[in-house]
């Protein structure tokens, strides 16, 4: 949901290690918890009361939630994290300035008159103009606290293109837009900041992330778990696969793969690494895990959402599509688990606690997933969708006695749904202004045109330079403003080469998550390393290679049917079959294991199968996948003589 912040939150400040020192400032502390657990609980509120009654329009509710998000920020992201230092209460006070300077320009939007022309004939009055450009500053400060100064980077420096752009040579040239041109068409319009980035990230998203939230404060969170664990504790590697499968359920619902990583990892990490499993490989397993989570249908991660929005198909197809991709993902993911086990000689693990008992303890928190994935294939509204899961969630939970929560812990959703949405919101804001300058300056045809020229007219080539791409964005970025800027920019290319519209989003959303796995900074895997007491580059090397499904499987949708429902049954079955074996084939190639330990000429072979098998020269696909299958019944017959040999001594 974002990168590694550099403030502290309010809430997690580090007190001195002195313990009879005094506590300067306490009263203030205290006083901004209160206000941040007031504005908290209030935006959920009003962000409730607006998806089920949509009494704002658009054009000004996006600017209240805006500023009502900004104002949370300043509040919960001090500008002096450390209350201790001598500096803190000057650096609340200019909190408190932006706080005001954010209400005073989200009032000039709220109070601002569309329909008048005038501003479009003589420009922006003064005050606007202020209030516009003070906006603009705000919403690159909230990015800072949040998100990072990547992401206001690259912001900035495609702010900058608008405005001096005349000065750059050749086709990189545009026009030079004035402060009033850009400010009327970032702030002032539906273009830019309030674009529809974070139209659906102020109504749809924030709504499941609420909904998130309220699954973790029942204790949901731990009944996935739990039932992961009871049904692959028993089996080779037992917790490493329990990982997999609890963070497929809860990594979309947590909206972030660094924090399933550390949620989730706080569980399975010390139990994986007590199996046999080595620290890198332990963190290495549950960041790849977790990254899939954001993925994996119902709930897929923020980007799927506006994936929706931006290319105008059903969320329910768009689900749909992704569930095979997405089971196949966790497949790979799983088969790696499994080599490791075998290669380290791990012993089983026995679960004392049965599938059926954690079932009959939690099963009524399966009824709000099963409730909003009915509702989503039946068509309706996501945003009504995740209104009615989070009543759904609150009803079930009062079924059990267990799992009922009274009004300190129902505060305590609204609060953390709230704070947990802020990230996002800023990020998709500042990604509207990408998104603008894009559409302002036509700047996506160069880039399309640059891609087109160097890839040679090869599709494998752009989707080799798409994937630089986006693991340079999402160094910076989260993974749903990566997705965006690459949406608009790498999309229309994949266009030219003839991939349907929702393929090529599917292809962009799969290879935006890459960044949380690939060195050289790959977050959801030094979040694990930070929990396993791992060397950070080298669990994100382990990350890298069990999350190799995010690489494989998008090059599948681009050149298979996997994602061509025209195909027929037949089609798509034999794709299925062409992924399964490409990712047997890597992975036995790459774990140098199978059934058993692999000889160099093996690897090689499994190696070489997978052109073979995926791009299907000369109709020679086949031969690759039964040299796969020949490959397995040589390893079965190696397995069979040594287990023969340890028989007879």
């Amino acid at each position: 949901m974002s990168a590694v912040e550099e403030h502290t939150p309010i809430d997690k400040e580090i007190a001195p290690s002195t313990t009879d020192s005094p506590m300067p400032y306490e009263k203030v502390f205290t006083l901004f918890g209160y206000l941040i657990l007031v504005f908290a609980v209030s935006l959920s509120t009003f962000q409730i009361w607006q998806g089920i009654t949509s009494t704002v329009s658009a054009t000004y509710f996006r600017p209240v939630h805006l500023s009502w998000v900004l104002v949370l920020i300043f509040l919960h992201f001090p500008l002096i994290s450390n209350r201790y230092n001598k500096l803190y209460l000057p650096g609340r006070i200019v909190d408190l300035i932006l706080c005001g300077l954010t209400v005073f320009a989200g009032y000039r939007l709220w109070i601002f008159d569309y329909n008048d022309i005038d501003h479009l004939l003589y420009g922006l009055n003064s005050t606007d103009l202020i209030a516009g450009s003070a906006l603009l500053l705000l919403l690159m400060e909230g990015c800072r606290r949040t998100v990072g100064w990547v992401m206001v980077f690259i912001a900035l420096m495609f702010l900058s293109y608008s405005a001096f752009g005349n000065l750059l040579p050749g086709a990189l040239a545009t026009k030079a837009y004035s402060l009033q041109e850009l400010i009327q068409f970032q702030i002032y319009s539906a273009n830019g900041i309030f674009g529809s980035a974070l139209g659906i990230a102020a109504t749809t998203v924030f709504i499941f992330v609420l909904f998130g939230a309220f699954l973790e404060v029942t204790g949901a969170g731990k009944f996935f778990i739990d039932l992961a664990f009871s049904i692959a504790g028993k089996y080779r590697g037992g917790p490493a696969k329990a990982a997999v499968l609890a963070s497929a359920g809860l990594g979309s619902i947590s909206g972030s793969a660094i924090a399933n990583t550390v949620t989730t990892g706080s569980v399975t990490i010390p139990m994986m690494k007590k199996l046999g499993y080595t620290p890198e490989q332990s963190a290495g397993i549950e960041a790849a895990a977790s990254t899939g989570g954001q993925i994996m249908p119902p709930i897929m991660g923020a980007g799927a959402f506006v994936m929706a929005q931006f290319t105008g198909v059903p969320y329910s197809d768009i689900m749909l599509a992704s569930i095979a991709p997405a089971i196949l993902y966790f497949f790979c993911t799983l088969l790696y688990v499994h080599l490791m086990a075998c290669k380290l000689n791990l012993k089983t693990q026995s679960r004392t606690q049965a599938v059926i008992n954690v079932i009959k303890d939690g099963a009524h928190h399966l009824i709000p997933l099963v409730l909003i994935t009915f509702l989503l294939m039946l068509a309706y509204s996501p945003l009504l969708v995740g209104v009615a899961g989070c009543a759904a969630i609150l009803l079930t939970s009062a079924l059990r006695k267990h799992s009922r929560i009274g009004l300190a812990k129902f505060i305590s959703g609204m609060k953390n749904g709230a704070l947990l949405a802020l990230p996002i919101s800023v990020a998709c804001g500042a990604a509207g202004i990408i998104v603008g300058v894009v559409g302002q300056t036509g700047i996506g045809l160069q880039f399309t045109q640059f891609v087109m020229d160097f890839s040679g007219g090869y599709m494998l080539v752009a989707l080799l330079l798409v994937s630089i791409v986006a693991l340079v964005l999402g160094m910076g970025l989260p993974v749903t403003a990566a997705y965006i800027v690459l949406a608009v920019m790498a999309v229309p290319m994949l266009g030219d080469f003839g991939l349907p519209l929702l393929t090529a989003h599917l292809i962009v959303f799969w290879l935006s998550q890459t960044s949380n796995v690939t060195p050289p900074i790959a977050l959801a895997a030094f979040a694990g390393a930070g929990v396993a007491n791992a060397n950070p580059m080298k669990s994100s090397v382990e990350a890298f290679k069990l999350a190799g499904g995010l690489f494989i499987i998008p090059i599948m949708m681009a050149y298979t049917d996997l994602l061509n429902f025209e195909a027929g049954l037949v089609g798509f079955m034999f794709a299925l079959l062409q992924a399964s074996i490409i990712i047997v084939a890597l992975a036995i190639a790459i774990e140098g294991y199978m059934l058993t330990k692999l000889n160099l000429i093996e690897r090689l072979v499994a190696l070489f199968s997978i052109p073979l098998i995926l791009f299907n020269p000369y109709n020679a696909g086949i031969a690759g996948i039964v040299v796969i299958l020949a490959l397995m019944v040589i390893q079965w017959r190696n397995r069979h003589n040594v287990e023969v040999k340890q028989t007879d001594n």
